[in-house]
């Protein structure tokens, strides 16, 4: 017994659990899928069509099957908000149950199966805990009206069971899917979180750095201005000091946008174990750390533009199964080794490795790309690493002492 109530496990699919077709696609694949389940209604036809009911309640139960059928369609096809249940689909959903229970109780235990319907429809549209309790409460009154109609207890518990199976699993599907959407939700908010944060701390940033610079300018613009008319000298010294201080500020805004804009290990990583993912293809990250105490942030940088660049030639043109990503020291130097099973280099480089390799030159590093030993593409760029040397015993005060002798020569 497939689902009853709509709701598919994707937003692209066709099937979605809980939730209406949105275009003709998706109504005639449920449509389908809805004629398919049901055929458990063969037996309830079975028994209108057989000519053991009177003519009078022959008509009758075509009307009340009939009435059924167009109130679960309504509940198959129909939309409701969201995150709550319509108060119509629960009415008709309450119609559903009483038509069932009158039919089953005036034409006999073939039309049982209809309850079915009716427990998988409260598995979908009820909440997951209300839900499961109406299916439990209707598989006890199925079986109740089971005996009441003479049926065999054999065939009044595959039922039952038929019942009780088919409830709780559309509504532990429903639950599933109300949860992934609320996980994509999630996401979503956590992203642009993240976006906000950043937009702040860049705006912390540049308020950082441009508010004293710009104080300063104001300052000596102002006092330059007093001593135009007596001290040119000064005033010149004054307006020497402004452009030493603007251009000062200048600097360390690109450097703020440059940190901002520049890419980083982790993400990248993130972003290829996504963009593989999506594509079908078995990523093999465990050799990839996302950060290194050494790595300059420049070279960092340059390391992540190539894991892109790797990646997306790998996507696009590799028809690869599996890529593998390593980060391992060499001498001083980090190397980044990228390599796929597929078709191997089929051309010369294009414009996407040409910039990547003077991209690493400006940090000192190398690329080299080619065949890999199995067949495939490998990339393998290089960066130097900035190690750290600790200061000699002695060493730091020495230039201490120069410095603050330096300072002392300085002052007048």
């Amino acid at each position: 017994m497939v689902n009853s109530g709509n709701a598919g496990l994707s937003d692209s699919g066709y099937l979605r659990v809980g939730l209406p077709p949105e275009n003709r696609r998706q109504a005639v694949a449920k449509a389908c899928w809805a004629m398919l389940y049901l055929s458990y209604l063969a037996i309830t036809v079975s028994d209108l069509t057989s000519g053991r009911h009177s003519a009078p309640a022959t008509v009758l139960g075509g009307l009340g099957l009939a009435a059924y059928l167009a109130g679960y369609a309504y509940v198959l096809f129909s939309r409701r908000p969201v995150g709550r249940i319509a108060s119509p689909k629960l009415v008709v959903l309450g119609g559903l149950f009483a038509l069932s229970v009158l039919l089953t109780v005036t034409m006999g235990g073939a039309w049982l199966p209809l309850m079915v319907y009716v427990a998988v429809s409260s598995g979908v549209l009820l909440p997951f805990k209300w839900g499961i309790r109406a299916v439990v409460a209707i598989a006890l009154i199925t079986g109740g009206l089971g005996l009441l109609s003479g049926l065999e207890p054999q065939v009044n518990g595959w039922i039952v069971m038929s019942l009780l199976l088919s409830g709780a699993g559309m509504a532990a599907v429903a639950q599933m899917g109300r949860t992934m959407r609320e996980l994509r939700e999630a996401r979503a908010t956590v992203a642009h979180l993240a976006a906000n944060e950043e937009r702040l701390r860049l705006a912390r940033d540049l308020h950082d750095l441009l508010g004293h610079s710009l104080s300063l300018i104001t300052l000596k613009s102002e006092l330059a201005g007093r001593m135009l008319p007596d001290a040119p000298e000064r005033a010149a010294q004054q307006v020497a000091d402004i452009e030493r201080v603007s251009r000062q500020a200048l600097v360390d805004v690109r450097e703020a946008v440059s940190g901002f804009r520049r890419p980083t290990l982790g993400g990248e990583l993130a972003h290829a174990r996504t963009a593989l993912a999506a594509a079908g293809i078995i990523a093999d990250l465990s050799r990839a750390p996302d950060r290194h105490p050494d790595l300059a942030p420049d070279a960092e940088g340059a390391l992540a533009w190539a894991l892109r660049e790797a990646v997306t030639n790998v996507v696009r043109h590799s028809g690869a199964r599996r890529c593998a990503v390593e980060l391992a020291e060499e001498a001083d130097e980090l190397c980044l080794t990228v390599t796929d099973d597929g078709r191997g280099p089929e051309r010369p480089h294009g414009n996407g490795l040409t910039g990547l390799a003077e991209r690493l030159a400006l940090t000192d590093g190398r690329l080299q790309t080619g065949r890999a030993a199995r067949g495939g593409f490998r990339l393998r760029a290089w960066v130097p690493l900035s190690r750290r040397v600790p200061a000699e015993p002695g060493e730091g005060a020495g230039e201490g002492a120069s410095a603050g002798e330096g300072a002392a020569d300085a002052r007048p």
